[in-house]
């Protein structure tokens, strides 16, 4: 008899949909040298993210499905919100394991990125100094007082958060920070980890075709990735990024000079209190993935704060994951809300269920002037995994946000 598999097809190939080689990441100036080894631990973990939220994640909604709703609703009804959601699924094996994982990969990434920074730290802060030392774009304060909010916890595991500093003129933190960022995100934020910038520069620019903002202020610029693109993208205009952590900022600069961008500075100095900067003073007043890191009582003086040192006509812009609402289902709210509760960071199952238009609106901003929207990465689509084609969704990691903002009209001035 033939042998019917001689003249079989081969399958076809499916098409590569993971994360790119991390080689491929933009090597600006001020980014930290990795070895081989230290390059593919890093794509081990970009994998590893990736694999996690489009194979094992799907698992756990199927086994909150088929067996954690079903058990709960028999013997205590339907589930009133997503705290119970979480206690039920704390119980289930699939649930366990893929939030270990979750947790493991995040500490790994951390540690990663400690092992390319601290080898290297004498050479990095010294390139830094060189870069920034004398330059006035540069403000610290030796005496700032950094809150509370940032001190009592290290953020997504980064140990020691944004401020703290292991030697003079320390930037291992934010190296680290900006060389493990591919590893979290498996590139989705693109070359020079900048997407997320990218993305509210192409947004103003096609929504507000006509703003053309002569003073931008970034709060919580951290290492500068996100401002950096606002700058590239209104190079006449003056850049102002503000941040507590003093390596932070140090780094910012460092990257911006190395990237070529000059019209930025950065200052350190809380965001809640602006009062260094005049009434009316800004045209642009923007926050990227920063409020979730900071309190309730802080935001209301942010928004307030933002209102006050805004122009007439000039925006504010929040960018964060969406908030949770009634028409979110409490399973993609529980799931959202694993940061909170294992990946260090206190605040965010509480900002993601304010009324943020109603804080708009108390800082002093007409309700008509409230401004939605939502952004995707901007990426090279031929390198990296655009977010916005991307039907992959963890509920928290995937590159894509919601905007929420104001104009300030002239009869709130």
């Amino acid at each position: 008899m033939p042998d019917d598999r001689a003249s079989a097809k081969p399958a076809p190939a499916r098409p590569y949909d993971g994360p790119p080689d991390y080689r491929l990441v933009g090597r600006h100036g001020m980014y930290p040298q990795v070895s081989h080894d230290e390059a593919e631990r890093f794509n081990f973990l970009a994998h590893m993210n990736r694999h996690l939220a489009s194979k094992v994640l799907p698992g756990v909604q199927t086994a909150f499905e088929r067996r954690v709703e079903p058990a709960f609703t028999k013997e205590n009804g339907p589930f009133k919100s997503r705290h119970e959601v979480r206690k039920a699924l704390l119980k289930d094996p699939a649930f366990q394991i893929w939030s270990a994982l979750r947790r493991a990969t995040m500490e790994q990434r951390q540690q990663a990125g400690r092992w390319v920074t601290l080898r290297q730290a004498a050479e990095l802060n010294a390139k830094a100094l060189e870069l920034t030392e004398g330059d006035d774009r540069l403000e610290l304060d030796p005496n700032f007082d950094v809150p509370r909010y940032l001190t009592a916890v290290d953020h997504h595991c980064m140990p020691g958060s944004y401020h703290t500093e292991l030697a003079y003129g320390d930037v291992t933190g934010p190296a680290n920070y900006d060389s493990g960022l591919f590893a979290t995100t498996g590139g989705a934020l693109g070359r020079y980890n900048d997407g997320g910038g990218q993305a509210v520069a192409k947004w103003v620019r096609e929504n507000l075709p006509d703003f053309q903002p002569k003073r931008i202020l970034d709060l919580g610029c951290g290492l500068g990735h996100n401002v950096l693109p606002l700058a590239q993208a209104f190079p006449d205009a003056e850049v102002v990024g503000i941040d507590a952590g003093g390596p932070m900022l140090r780094y910012g600069l460092a990257r911006a000079k190395a990237l070529g961008v000059e019209n930025v500075k950065f200052i350190q100095a809380d965001a809640e209190d602006l009062s260094r900067f005049a009434d009316e003073s800004f045209d642009w007043v923007q926050t990227t993935m920063f409020l979730h890191e900071t309190s309730k009582k802080a935001m209301e003086k942010i928004f307030a704060e933002s209102a006050r040192v805004l122009k007439p006509g000039g925006i504010v812009l929040h960018v964060e994951q969406p908030q949770y609402t009634d028409e979110m289902p409490l399973y993609e709210q529980c799931i959202r809300d694993w940061d909170a509760f294992y990946n260090n960071e206190p605040f965010w199952t509480t900002m993601h269920e304010i009324d943020l238009d109603d804080l708009m609106i108390k800082a002093g901003f007409k309700k008509d002037g409230v401004i939605h929207g939502g952004v995707a990465a901007v990426v090279d689509a031929k390198l990296f995994p655009s977010a916005g084609d991307d039907k992959v969704e963890d509920y928290g990691r995937k590159a894509a946000w919601h905007v929420i903002g104001a104009t300030k009209s002239a009869e709130a001035a």
